[in-house]
């Protein structure tokens, strides 16, 4: 009997928590969702840019699934792919075949590569086929005194070289800078929501609404309060990676503290923000599928162009999509604070207006 009283206890608290029973619910279904459609999205096709290779090579590229772009005149490579996105630079000049790949995506680069070669071994093997049809003719001809050029037997070199990285670059060297950002937003948020939300469940909260303070005091407080402790943890999490782990960087490490502190800064707040909704820290910990678990789909772990466009337009309003496309810049490329000013401009944007919607949370829900 006891037992059955305890769990009769426990499901009437169950449904009454309208907020817990909806999140325990809705949440794995909305997981599930941008899950299927995150795997189930068909990847874009690898951009390639070509000059002085004949039409039935392209063709060959074509049967691929490799989309063909033909230059005429060509002066700076490197600046023609990276204006045009192109995943990569075919040309042929005599008997000297040159492959350049921008490998910001390492997976898709090696893809592209194993498919090129295959297409000129294809031609290749195709001409020496004739060549070899051509000299049976020609013995079947009786002209023994005509000399036969079977051409090149062997398979034509291909001389590769990278924009980003290396041949020995791996789908982690990509990976890292991200999960470095992604650990600092998701530890500062985690830290900060459950420590506001035990300052109001120990009354800390409630004293501190009986004096005069404004709203935005409160705000700034807290926000500085705990921002000190998480730009102590961003310093450990990026200055371990780089210098104990020995994670790639190709920028400026200061570059990558600014980004960093930047994320830490947008979860600060956006923890501060989702503990006015929570009455417990179990209600806090149900947040992490929505505003957690997103951040990874959209941060740059998954291509973002081959997502629905819907699905893109939502990666845009995700954080970390911004954060870890700052990191891959600065970490990964080598690019510095001017291709990435941008990304840091819409996190503080990110920031303001958490700042704001903090300020209208403790009105609304806290009464002060």
């Amino acid at each position: 009997m006891r037992t059955i009283a305890l769990v009769k206890r426990i499901c009437i608290q169950m449904v009454r928590d309208k907020r817990t029973l909806a999140l325990m619910m809705i949440a794995p279904l909305v997981i599930l969702t941008l899950l299927h459609y995150l795997l189930s999205a068909d990847t874009s096709s690898p951009r390639l840019g070509v000059n002085g290779i004949e039409e039935e090579l392209v063709e060959q590229l074509n049967d691929k699934e490799i989309e063909v772009i033909q230059y005429d005149q060509l002066k700076n490579t490197n600046q023609v792919m990276k204006h045009d996105h192109l995943d990569g630079f075919l040309q042929i000049e005599g008997e000297e075949i040159h492959l350049t790949l921008t490998n910001d995506q390492p997976s898709t680069s090696k893809v592209l590569q194993t498919k090129v070669l295959q297409a000129i071994s294809f031609e290749s093997a195709k001409e020496q086929a004739n060549n070899l049809s051509k000299f049976l003719q020609d013995i079947q001809s009786d002209l023994p005194n005509i000399p036969v050029n079977l051409g090149n037997t062997k398979t034509p070199d291909m001389h590769t070289s990278y924009i980003y990285g290396s041949s020995e670059t791996t789908f982690f060297d990509q990976l890292s800078p991200i999960l470095v950002g992604f650990f600092v937003f998701f530890f500062v948020f985690l830290i900060s929501g459950i420590g506001l939300l035990r300052e109001r469940t120990t009354g800390t909260l409630d004293r501190l609404m009986a004096t005069p303070i404004l709203r935005r005091d409160i705000v700034f407080g807290y926000l500085i309060g705990y921002g000190l402790f998480a730009i102590i943890q961003t310093l450990i999490v990026v200055f371990y990676a780089v210098k104990v782990l020995d994670i790639m960087l190709v920028g400026s490490l200061w570059n990558v503290v600014l980004i960093n502190l930047s994320l830490a800064l947008v979860a600060l707040l956006l923890g501060i923000l989702l503990s006015a909704f929570a009455n417990s820290e179990f209600q806090m910990m149900q947040f992490i599928p929505i505003a957690i678990i997103p951040q990874v789909f959209f941060a740059g772990i998954l291509p973002i162009e081959g997502m629905p466009e819907w699905m893109q337009m939502i990666a845009k309003c995700v954080p970390m999509y911004y954060g870890g496309n700052a990191l891959v810049d600065v970490m990964y490329k080598g690019l510095g604070l001017d291709s990435i000013k941008s990304d840091l401009f819409v996190l503080l944007g990110f920031a303001l207006v958490f700042i704001v919607l903090n300020i209208v949370a403790l009105k609304k829900y806290r009464k002060i």
